[in-house]
C-alpha cells in the first residue's frame, strides 16, 4: 500500500545531511491575489522536483478593508531538495504587497532574511492604515533584515499599458508580476503557467495576454536588473523521490479522492450531503466533480438536512457521507445519535477550525477531540481516526470507509484547517495494493429469525454489526428508528434489561474494533525511550522534524503518532507506559492528553497552542529537550497591534498540565 508521509529510518536521522530548502511567504491584501500566486508557485516547484509543503493563511472577512491588518492574505510555502514535512518555522523570504503585509508578516522572517516590498503601495494612507508612524522602507527599522524595494504597481502598469486595461483592471496583473518575479529567482520555468493563464482566461483573451505580459515583466526584471548578492536566483536541486506518478494534492483533494476510492472498494454507491462551511466547504467542490463515479452530491439547507440526508442514503443501501466543522458537527449531533441506534454506516469529516461557536473560521485548531469521542447525549460509541497530513487523509478516508461498512456504524475522521488548505506531493497510488471490501447487503435468507419465526434485524455477526437490509427487500420488512429497541428483532422496547443489554452491545462493538485496527508502531525512535512525543492529526510534520533533530544531537527521543483515536490501538497502553516522559503537543488545551491519562494512567505532559497557527518545530525541539509541560503564548504577529520586533514562538513556562 502506498505510504502517504516518508517514514525516516534512524540511519537517515543520523545521517550528516544538510539538505537545502527555501521558506517563501507572498503577503498583501485578500484581492492581491497571494492565494492564487502561491499556487502556482507551489505548481512550478512541483514540476520541478522539489518535496514542499505549503501554508495559505488568509482572513474570515469576506473582503475586510482594503490596506488593514485585518485583510492580511498570506501564502507560505517550504521547498527543497530532500524530504519536507512542514511549511517552515521562519520565513526567508517575505513578499510585502503593502505595509498592512509586512506589519503582519515580518516579525516571523528570520534574522537576516529578505524582504521584497512594493514601495508603490508604501503611500501615507496605507501607512496610516497599517498603524505605522513613518515608513518603515526608509526609517532603519528594519535593518535586521535584507530589504529589496521597487514599485511593482507601476511596473506592472507599464508592463501591461498595451492592453489597454483600466488603472483597477491592470493592477490586478500585479500578482503575476510578482509570480513572475520569483520564478526568475529559483530558477522555475513560467511555461506551465502561461498555459495555465490561457486556459482560465479562455474567454477573454486580452486579460490572458496580459497577465502573461505581467508575468514575463517580472522575470524580465530579474533578469536585468543589478542589486547585489541579496537578490540574484538560486537553483534547489530536485528532490529524491520513489518512481512513479505524482502529483500536488490538498487534504481536500485527497480526501475526497479516499471516499470515492473507498467507496470503489466497498462496491457501493456514494452520497454527500453537507452545508457550506469554513474551512470543510472544500470537499464537496471536489466530490461534487466526480460525479462519474456513482457520487451524488447534495447541498442541503442546513447541517440538520445534510446528515439526515445521508443517514437516508446509508439506510437506502448507499454509503452515506456528510462533512462540517465544529459548529456544523455540533447542529449534526442529534442525529449522529440516530446513526448509531439505527447502527446504519455513515462516514463523518470534522475539518476542524479555531475556538468555539464561530471562532476563527480561517484559522486551525485540534480542539473538536472530545466533541469527536464524546460529544452526544447518552451512551453513544463512534470510532474516531485523524489524518496527519494531506496526503494522508486519502489512506484515513479509505479506513473510515472500510470501518464504517464493516462494523455498520458512523465514523468520525478529523482534519483540521491547515490540511485542508495546505498542499504537498502525492506519489498516486496503485490501487491494486488496497484490499477490497465489498459489501453484501442482507436477503431473506441471510437474516436469522428467532423461535417463533418472528425476523432478527438487529441480530449479530461475529463482530457484532448488524444485517445491511436494504429497504423493500422481500421478506425483511422491519421497524427501525432512533427509539431503544428489543435485542434481536428490533420492536420498540423500554424495558431496562433491553437498554442495558443494547446499549453494552453497541459499546462492545466498537471496542471490538480495537482488534481489527494495526497495533501502534513508533513512527521514528524506539520504544522505551526517555522521551516520547505523541501527537495526532497535523502536528505530525513539526514532531517529526524536531525529533529527527533532536535524536541527530544524540538525544534519547521517539515521535509516536496517533491514526486511530477511539478505539485507541491495542498495545498503546504498555508502548506510553515504556517511555521515561510522555509529552503530548495538541492546537488545543490538553484534549488527548485527558484521554490517555483516562485509559491508561499515565503521566502525560501536554504542549497546547491556541493561536490558529501550526506547532513550529523549534517549539516541539525545545519542549522535548526539556519537557515540563506547558502552554506556548500567542503569536505576536497574530495581534495587529502587537509591536512587530516582539519575539514569538518560543515556549515560556506557564501552566504544568
Amino acid at each position: 500500500m502506498a505510504t502517504a508521509t516518508h517514514m525516516l529510518t534512524p540511519e537517515e536521522a543520523h545521517a550528516d545531511l544538510v539538505p537545502e530548502n527555501v521558506v517563501v511567504r507572498f503577503a498583501g491584501d485578500s484581492g492581491d491575489g497571494m492565494q492564487l500566486t502561491g499556487g502556482q508557485f507551489t505548481l512550478s516547484t512541483a514540476l520541478a522536483g522539489n518535496d514542499l509543503a505549503t501554508f495559505p493563511d488568509f482572513p474570515a472577512e469576506i473582503r475586510a478593508p482594503q490596506g488593514t491588518t485585518f485583510g492580511v492574505s498570506a501564502f507560505q510555502i517550504n521547498f527543497g531538495s530532500a524530504s519536507i514535512e512542514t511549511a517552515g518555522d521562519q520565513p526567508d523570504v517575505l513578499v510585502a504587497m503593502n505595509p498592512a503585509a509586512l506589519k503582519v508578516n515580518v516579525a516571523q522572517l528570520r534574522d537576516g532574511g529578505l524582504i521584497i516590498a512594493d514601495e508603490g503601495e508604501f503611500s501615507a494612507r496605507n501607512l496610516a492604515k497599517a498603524s505605522y508612524d513613518a515608513n518603515p522602507l526608509e526609517d532603519g527599522s528594519l535593518a535586521r533584515w535584507q530589504l529589496i524595494k521597487f514599485n511593482i504597481s507601476q511596473l506592472t502598469l507599464d508592463a501591461v499599458k498595451p492592453f489597454g486595461l483600466g488603472n483597477k483592471e491592470a493592477l490586478r496583473c500585479k500578482n503575476m508580476w510578482t509570480l513572475g518575479l520569483a520564478l526568475w529567482m529559483f530558477d522555475r520555468d513560467r511555461g506551465p503557467i502561461v498555459d495555465w493563464l490561457k486556459t482560465k482566461f479562455a474567454k477573454a483573451p486580452v486579460l490572458a495576454e496580459a497577465n502573461v505580459a505581467a508575468l514575463n515583466a517580472g522575470h524580465a526584471y530579474g533578469d536585468t536588473i543589478e542589486m547585489g548578492a541579496a537578490f540574484r536566483p538560486h537553483h534547489i536541486e530536485a528532490a529524491p523521490a520513489e518512481p512513479g506518478l505524482y502529483r500536488t494534492v490538498t487534504g481536500a483533494e485527497a480526501l475526497g479522492l479516499g471516499l470515492v476510492a473507498g467507496a470503489q472498494l466497498a462496491d457501493l454507491p456514494m452520497f454527500f450531503g453537507g452545508y457550506p462551511i469554513t474551512p470543510a466547504s472544500a470537499l464537496l467542490h471536489h466530490l461534487s466533480r466526480l460525479k462519474e463515479y456513482g457520487i451524488t452530491t447534495f447541498q442541503a439547507e442546513d447541517e440538520i438536512a445534510a446528515i439526515c440526508a445521508a443517514i437516508g442514503a446509508s439506510y437506502a443501501g448507499s454509503l452515506g457521507v456528510t462533512s462540517s466543522s465544529g459548529p456544523g458537527i455540533a447542529l449534526k449531533t442529534e442525529a449522529m445519535g440516530l446513526a448509531i441506534m439505527t447502527e446504519l454506516p455513515l462516514v463523518i469529516v470534522n475539518s476542524q477550525r479555531g475556538g468555539p461557536s464561530t471562532g476563527l473560521p480561517t484559522k486551525t485548531e485540534q480542539s473538536d477531540l472530545y466533541q469527536a469521542v464524546y460529544g452526544r447525549n447518552g451512551d453513544a460509541p463512534m470510532p474516531v481516526i485523524a489524518a496527519r497530513s494531506p496526503a494522508d487523509a486519502f489512506d484515513c478516508a479509505i479506513e473510515a470507509v472500510r470501518l464504517a461498512t464493516r462494523y455498520m456504524t458512523p465514523v468520525m475522521l478529523l482534519t483540521d484547517g491547515y490540511i485542508a488548505n495546505a498542499a504537498e506531493p502525492w506519489k498516486v497510488p496503485d490501487m491494486s495494493g488496497y484490499a477490497p471490501f465489498p459489501v453484501t447487503h442482507a436477503t431473506e435468507t441471510s437474516v436469522p429469525r428467532n423461535e417463533a419465526g418472528k425476523l432478527e434485524p438487529f441480530s449479530r455477526d461475529d463482530k457484532l454489526a448488524r444485517p445491511w437490509i436494504k429497504p423493500g427487500t422481500p421478506g425483511l420488512l422491519h421497524r427501525i428508528g432512533g427509539i431503544e429497541k428489543r435485542p434481536g428483532t428490533g420492536d420498540i422496547d423500554y424495558s431496562p434489561g433491553a437498554h442495558a443489554e443494547m446499549t453494552k452491545l453497541r459499546q462492545d462493538k466498537v471496542l471490538g474494533i480495537g482488534r481489527d485496527i494495526p497495533k501502534q508502531d513508533v513512527c521514528l525512535g524506539r520504544a522505551g525511550a526517555k522521551v516520547a512525543v505523541v501527537g495526532w492529526g497535523s502536528t505530525f510534520g513539526p514532531i517529526h522534524q524536531a525529533v529527527k533533530r533532536l535524536q541527530a544531537q544524540g538525544h534519547d527521543v521517539a515521535h509516536v503518532h496517533l491514526r486511530h483515536i477511539w478505539p485507541l490501538p491495542q498495545n498503546l497502553g504498555d508502548l506510553l507506559r515504556s517511555f521515561g516522559t510522555v509529552i503530548v503537543p495538541e492546537m488545543n488545551t490538553g484534549q488527548l492528553k485527558t484521554l490517555l491519562r483516562d485509559q491508561y494512567l499515565v503521566d502525560v505532559q501536554s504542549l497546547t497552542k491556541t493561536s490558529g497557527q501550526p506547532f513550529k518545530i523549534a517549539e516541539i525541539e525545545a519542549a522535548a529537550r526539556a519537557p515540563h509541560g506547558g502552554t506556548l503564548a500567542p503569536d505576536a504577529t497574530q495581534l495587529p497591534e502587537a509591536d512587530s520586533g516582539r519575539d514569538e514562538g518560543h515556549p515560556h513556562a506557564a501552566e504544568v498540565h
